[in-house]
């Protein structure tokens, strides 16, 4: 940027000059080794260094991930999300990057102080707008503002977002965004002064054959009080702690014991034919492959995991377990 660019006069000089003898290539080499001076723009400060720009990329791919599990099974068609970059800029810079209109989601993450800005563009959203109401997925909309039903989708799209966002960061802070406004002209969205550094983590999303961008604008303001937290070291150690922590084991399995689970007896089987089954009538008798004696399967999912008895319990059909089956044992299971 602050380099000078020689005309090519100037070039083809240097290079007769280099010829004739009347200047050397080792005084150019010296020259260039006595030229340590780095361009370093006051107005625009590197707030951020390289290790807490890969902290913050390392952060977005898990959000990233989890974002394209939640669309794909939303909008229940093929879609990519993943890091484009990361960069840091001024906040005036990001806003006259942004199109007009655009959807910007306007976020408060407390504990932190400050906003946090998602937009996302009009490509992407009016594509998921159309896949939610039915759609191929298309944008065959023209950019404009969205209309109320729209904005309720782009809202809720937003919400599920922002869970997943609190995911990705729960090893570095435990934030709770909450989405405060929603706004469509980058003009009316001053979260910090203009001069403010921000950093920007740019996500490519892929709709189908829709492709467009998501922006987070994250102030360095917000972060300033966990900027010791944002190393590649503190990072990975976190997610260890966290995997091996015994009350993170303890709350699974409670929710796993709180889930519901379908269990189907299976009286008997029996094979027909088609042409049979067509001819099956009101007084039909079937005859399965059990006898009276014969204990029942107990199936949990798709796979058998006890043996039963049938009976009644007060005025109901029941069964009594018996036994477990060993194709559905636990030390079998792979």
């Amino acid at each position: 940027m602050g380099e000078d660019v020689l005309s090519q006069s100037e070039i083809d000089k240097l290079l007769s000059a280099l010829s004739t003898g009347a200047v050397s290539a080792e005084e150019v080499r010296a020259d260039e080794a006595l030229k340590k001076v780095k361009t370093y723009d006051f107005k625009r400060p590197d707030k951020f260094s390289k290790d807490q720009i890969r902290t913050l990329y390392m952060l977005h791919e898990n959000f990233a991930r989890l974002l394209n599990t939640y669309l794909s099974t939303n909008l229940r068609t093929l879609v990519n999300v993943e890091v484009a970059s990361v960069e840091q800029l001024t906040y005036q810079e990001f806003v006259q990057s942004l199109s007009n209109p655009s959807v910007i989601g306007v976020l408060a993450v407390p504990p932190l102080k400050g906003n946090v800005i998602m937009e996302i563009n009009t490509s992407i959203s009016f594509a998921i707008i159309d896949r939610v109401f039915g759609g191929k997925g298309e944008n065959t909309i023209k950019p404009r503002v969205l209309t109320e039903i729209e904005e309720a989708v782009m809202r809720r799209t937003l919400g599920k977002a922002m869970e997943h966002f609190q995911e990705a960061w729960s090893n570095v802070v435990h934030m709770k965004p909450t989405l405060e406004a929603i706004e469509s002209n980058p003009a009316f969205t001053q979260i910090v002064p203009p001069s403010d550094m921000v950093v920007i983590i740019t996500l490519k999303i892929t709709v189908g054959d829709v492709e467009g961008f998501m922006n987070v604008c994250i102030p360095y303001l917000v972060l300033e009080p966990i900027m010791s937290k944002l190393t590649t070291t503190f990072w990975v150690a976190a997610s260890v702690a966290k995997e091996d922590h015994p009350e993170q084991v303890e709350i699974l399995q409670k929710k796993i014991a709180k889930t519901r689970i379908s269990l189907i007896v299976e009286l008997g089987s029996i094979h027909i034919s088609i042409r049979e089954f067509l001819t099956l009538g009101f007084g039909d008798v079937l005859q399965l492959d059990t006898k009276v004696k014969d204990e029942l399967k107990c199936i949990i999912g798709q796979r058998p995991k006890f043996y039963c008895r049938p009976g009644t319990y007060g005025k109901r059909a029941a069964v009594q377990i018996t036994r477990i089956a060993p194709e559905g044992d636990e030390d079998t299971d792979e």
